[in-house]
């Protein structure tokens, strides 16, 4: 492995593209604005690190160790984070558009402004006190809102009776979505 790839290494804006660091220690390491495209990242040690703006796309972060790293507008498209640990991190404006985020331990990490879409959003208890915002609120409102909930009791139906019907239209901003009529959702829901 690279003489670089160590504990606190500075590594700002480096060319790390499809970079082979499977376990790496890069706990507290500088790379902001590195290029990690499709680096093959798994149960690498990068608590702390500093991956400001860094380009993550298509990376395989599954099982990585990510406490209290900085992914502030990282692009994390496409990548697989399938069982990392993201506890406490900053992923403020990250793209994780596609990303795989199943069983990854979100807690307490910043998830304002980040992008994602057609991700794959963890339902469990590693996603307890994420920080997030309207259009994540939105987004997983929208999914609700546009489930078919006849097998439910009651008072899960009544429950979502109080969920306005405008977060079924508020889901996606792509052009070809069908708006739905809120008597097709499957629940009534306020108007």
């Amino acid at each position: 492995m690279d003489e670089r790839i160590k504990p606190g290494a500075d590594l700002r804006g480096a060319n790390l593209y499809r970079a082979d660091l499977r376990g790496a220690n890069l706990r507290g390491a500088d790379l902001r604005g590195a290029d990690l495209r499709r680096a093959n990242l798994y149960g690498a040690n990068l608590c702390g690190a500093d991956l400001c703006e860094a380009n993550l796309y298509g990376a395989d972060l599954c099982e990585a160790d990510l406490y209290g790293a900085n992914l502030r507008e990282a692009d994390l498209c496409e990548a697989n984070l399938y069982g990392a640990n993201l506890c406490g991190a900053n992923l403020y404006g990250a793209n994780l558009r596609e990303a795989d985020l199943r069983e990854a331990n979100l807690r307490e990490a910043n998830l304002r402004e980040a992008d994602l879409d057609m991700g794959v959003f963890p339902l469990w208890c590693g996603s307890f006190n994420m920080k997030v915002d309207d259009r994540l609120v939105t987004q997983l409102l929208g999914h609700i809102v546009r489930l078919n909930v006849d097998g439910c009791s009651d008072e899960v139906k009544a429950f979502l009776r109080t969920i306005p019907a405008s977060f079924a239209n508020m889901l996606c901003d792509r052009e070809n979505v069908i708006q739905v009529d809120p008597s097709m959702i499957g629940i009534t829901v306020v108007t």
